[in-house]
């Protein structure tokens, strides 16, 4: 009689679920062609939320999504003006058991595994197509099918974990896929997020407005003209839609829609017919088509449509990334270059940007970006606004990461030639006495800045020329906050002539241009903003030495001595420790 082993196996059999699954797949197929029962869809759904290895998940997935594809393109999910009442309790189940699928799907976006997760938001986009073609169908009219559509975009958004962040590579994968690449998908999206955050408090759920944004932020394109709107997910949708025919108002104000079809963003618009009092001019004489009177169809074709749904899920986020300081930031890197150009209104943006710039900080100085945009092409009047710029003027930001983009704005404000030199004086003593403190690499930036600004105002040149005894007697108030109140004319730029005695030669043979004549027309300032202290280590060390420097050094015959030395100390005789002598100080 053979003996059994009394340890366990190393190594558990696993057990396959795979024949299982083809059986009820096959059985359900079948019954779908033949319309007998399908109740094995329900054993199916259960089976597959009961799975926990990655490939059996895989399998089973594709499976029910083989399977509902089938129900789908029969149309047992669209109902009919004469059905039955049977006929309508199983569409109603079999919604029901979609639903129940699509939660899963959602839950497979949180997996372990990658493949399962790519795999699962795939399933869910397709899914989306075929609904959305055969309720089009069924009702002649084209559209998306907005119930799974608003499942999928919670299941994406807001993650039933504990982080409740969005996996990053469902994140690039959808934005690669289908948010940057097809309008039809992009115009919904806007929508229903913008509408979720309408509806939703700040505190609510604060990872949901980080999730939208870490989307909105990885945007890489968006239509600028009517002919780019040409890339569609939803087939029925890519249709040209026929042109609207509605009577507008006589006098030219908003109505209110009494269908289904007219969107909620058509009430962005300004009223601006009904607030005027010149006569509203007819139809075809230089007045366009009214965008809030377009059909769900029309508006995916339209430009001002994709505008306005951007404006209005931004206006949306805004508020809430109120609230971080770390969104706030993420947010104003690209928002005057990715998101304003875009927008229908961008002076709608003021007080969000005016409450950025006072806040100060990183944040102040990301929003200066914005600031400029909207007084440039908005021209928006922005009081003490050089009063604002001078007190971001600190220690702080020269060792800002964002240092760079700050003196490139910055350069840019104090160009102008109709800035009076008491102003201008006050933004260079300022610079020259943090130049004290300053790293080399922003010292590198402070200098040809203050030779740029001198050579363009040649009111300032005054102060290079005047000579202060010692600091103590320096009429410069560094306390003072308005810039025009600092005496900064009467002083001199002593701190940048002290930097001829720089300990790192560049910044020292840089601070001789003072003492020379001002032949030079000007220094591009983008050759000096982008230095770090990696950077000028890196110049140092591969410049090429043209001679060689003189050395005084005596070499040793013998750098180390011998491993045992006899020392004779009173007559004993002790061995010498060659490391312990080595390390001794």
């Amino acid at each position: 009689m053979p003996v059994r082993p009394s340890l366990p196996p190393a190594k558990k059999r696993k057990t396959t679920h795979a024949p299982t699954l083809e059986l009820l797949e096959q059985r359900l197929t079948s019954a779908i062609k033949k319309f007998e029962s399908l109740n094995a869809v329900a054993d199916l759904i259960s089976l597959a939320s009961s799975l926990s290895e990655p490939q059996d998940i895989h399998k089973a997935i594709y499976a029910l999504y083989r399977v509902f594809v089938l129900i789908i393109d029969s149309d047992r999910l669209c109902g009919t003006s004469g059905e039955a009442e049977e006929a309508k309790l199983v569409r109603t189940w079999l919604n029901e058991r979609l639903t129940e699928y699509t939660l899963l799907l959602c839950k497979c976006l949180q997996n372990g595994e990658k493949g399962v997760r790519v795999a699962a938001l795939n399933i869910l986009f397709s899914i989306l197509k075929h609904l959305s073609e055969s309720f089009s169908k069924s009702t002649s009219q084209p559209q998306i099918h907005a119930g799974h559509f608003s499942r999928l975009l919670n299941g994406l958004l807001l993650p039933n974990v504990e982080e409740g962040m969005i996996d990053p590579d469902v994140r690039d994968h959808f934005v690669a896929t289908w948010f940057s690449v097809h309008d039809d998908i992009r115009w919904f999206f806007l929508r229903e997020a913008g509408a979720i955050l309408r509806s939703t408090p700040p505190a609510a759920n604060p990872r949901f407005p980080e999730n939208v944004l870490s989307i909105l932020e990885r945007l890489a394109t968006m239509p600028t003209d009517v002919s780019e709107i040409n890339e569609f997910w939803i087939p029925a949708l890519s249709l040209i839609p026929p042109k609207s025919t509605a009577p507008l108002p006589k006098n030219g104000a908003e109505e209110e829609a009494d269908d289904d079809d007219d969107d909620d963003w058509r009430a962005f618009y300004d009223k601006s017919a009904g607030n005027s009092d010149m006569p509203t001019p007819a139809p075809g004489k230089g007045q366009s088509q009214r965008v809030y009177r377009l059909s769900t169809h029309q508006s995916v074709h339209s430009l001002a449509s994709h505008r306005s749904q951007f404006s209005m899920c931004w206006m949306a986020l805004l508020p809430h990334l109120s609230t971080s300081a770390a969104l706030s930031t993420r947010a104003l890197k690209f928002l005057h270059r990715g998101v304003m150009p875009h927008l229908n209104k961008p002076v709608r943006l003021m007080d969000w940007i005016g409450g950025s710039v006072d806040f100060g900080g990183s944040v102040g100085l990301l929003a200066l970006n914005a600031l400029f945009t909207l007084i440039q092409e908005c021209n928006l009047d922005y009081p003490n606004f050089y009063t604002r710029l001078y007190a971001f003027l600190t220690r702080d930001v020269l060792h800002s990461k964002y240092r760079a983009r700050f003196f490139r704005l910055t350069e840019l404000f104090l160009s102008s030639t109709h800035l009076p030199a008491t102003l201008l004086a006050s933004f260079l003593k300022r610079l020259s006495r943090l130049s004290l403190y300053a790293p080399p690499a922003a010292v590198v930036m402070i200098i040809p800045f203050t030779y740029n600004v001198l050579k363009r105002h040649p009111a300032c040149m005054v102060m290079i020329h005047r000579e202060t005894p010692d600091s103590q007697s320096d009429p410069f108030d560094p306390n003072e906050p308005s810039p025009y109140l600092t005496n900064a004319l009467s002083s001199s730029l002593w701190e940048l002539l002290s930097h001829r005695n720089h300990y790192h030669a560049p910044v020292a043979t840089l601070a001789k241009i003072f003492t020379e004549a001002f032949t030079k027309p000007g220094y591009a300032m983008e050759d000096f903003l982008d230095h770090t202290y990696g950077t000028l280590f890196d110049t140092e060390a591969k410049r090429k030495i043209k001679k060689e420097p003189p050395l005084a050094l005596e070499m040793k015959k013998s750098l180390f001595p011998p491993a045992r030395e006899i020392n004779e100390v009173e007559d004993n005789v002790m061995p010498i420790d060659v490391v312990c002598e080595l390390w001794a100080f």
